[in-house]
């Protein structure tokens, strides 16, 4: 029976290559009776795995910190290294409202889990999004600015004392480094192919699209010239494992900025800067609802009416080129049926 209240979380670790680890990490949460794995997503190239579940309030505080205790266990971070930005073997961990639930009252489990991380394990915790403690840490890269490299650093920096856990850069946090928890809305995890190796041109295509744009440094003074959408996060990266680059997004607000905008602008982009995209993937899992309005999108450039919910589907799976590097199964990757899937029995 699905529980009354839901609340999904969605850690990223600092492992994308050995799948053994990966896996022995993701499948102690469901050592809780009501808490459901819905997917582990590997990323070999950026050495990342993001992983999902969701269950009640309670149960996920401790089915998460069982998370960290295994990823602290066999991870160890003066070792790894990664294409994606990281800085912890739990890099980060959201708490994102499904069902019942505010993100106010997410944000008291998601401070629990934060101090218990911190008292028990010892890491550093730093809360961000709508924990944060400083209007500076609500943005998840001011807190992971540096990198593992620069953790030593940070760490004496009296603006950037962590929430919770240790304060010293001892032999433990060498291993685990430092994490960021807190709770937020749902974000989709996207990424777009280019017919390119070229990681510069991914990223200049990326600072044309996200919030935060780019300091335009041509002229006598340094200016900011902003990006053209909101609720965007972007970078460029080159991925060894697919042999060419991607446009790597965060969509915090897929309601405030839809999916196939961000596509359909980079393919823009993409020709501008002397290239073409070549489809796309997404991270993790997504809301049906941000499907659905792509599919709106694609229907009326396409002039089709009538469709099923099945074809409106397949059909921006089509336009955007989700299964362009694998298979993309509605029922893994859409969060309304995972869910609906994982509380049948």
């Amino acid at each position: 029976m699905k529980p009354t209240q839901l609340i999904e979380c969605i850690p990223n670790i600092s492992e994308g290559i050995d799948a053994i680890k990966i896996h022995q990490i993701a499948n102690v949460v469901t050592e809780l009776p009501n808490v459901r794995l819905l997917g582990v997503d590997i990323g070999k190239g950026a050495n990342r795995t993001v992983i999902t579940f969701v269950g009640p309030p309670k149960e996920m505080v401790e089915a998460a910190f069982k998370l960290y205790q295994k990823a602290v266990e066999l991870i160890d971070m003066s070792k790894q290294k990664g294409t994606h930005p990281r800085f912890g073997a739990v890099d980060v961990c959201p708490f994102v409202p499904i069902q019942n639930i505010s993100l106010e009252e997410i944000d008291f489990y998601a401070k629990q889990l934060a101090e218990k991380v911190g008292s028990e394990l010892k890491i550093p915790v730093y809360l961000y999004e709508f924990s944060a403690t400083e209007s500076v840490r609500t943005n998840l890269a001011n807190n992971r600015a540096g990198q593992y490299e620069g953790l030593e650093e940070k760490l004496n920096n009296p603006k950037w004392i962590p929430d919770f856990g240790s304060k010293n850069y001892n032999d433990f946090v060498r291993k685990s480094g430092a994490t960021v928890i807190g709770a937020r809305k749902i974000l989709v995890a996207y990424n777009v192919n280019l017919k390119s190796k070229d990681k510069t041109i991914a990223h200049k295509i990326s600072q044309q699209i996200r919030e935060s744009g780019y300091w335009d440094t041509s002229g006598e003074k340094k200016v900011k010239v902003p990006g053209k959408y909101k609720s965007v996060k972007g970078l460029g990266w080159f991925i060894y494992e697919y042999d060419f680059a991607q446009v790597s997004y965060n969509i915090t607000d897929y309601k405030e900025t839809a999916i196939q905008k961000v596509y359909e602008e980079t393919k823009k982009q993409a020709l501008k800067f002397g290239t073409e995209v070549n489809g796309s993937e997404l991270i993790g899992l997504i809301p049906l609802d941000a499907i659905l309005e792509a599919s709106e999108f694609y229907q009326k450039q396409e002039n089709l009416e009538n469709l099923n919910q099945e074809e409106k589907i397949d059909l921006v799976i089509k336009n955007m080129g989700l299964d362009s590097i694998s298979l993309f199964n509605p029922q893994e990757k859409i969060l309304d049926f995972c869910i609906a899937n994982a509380y049948k029995k």
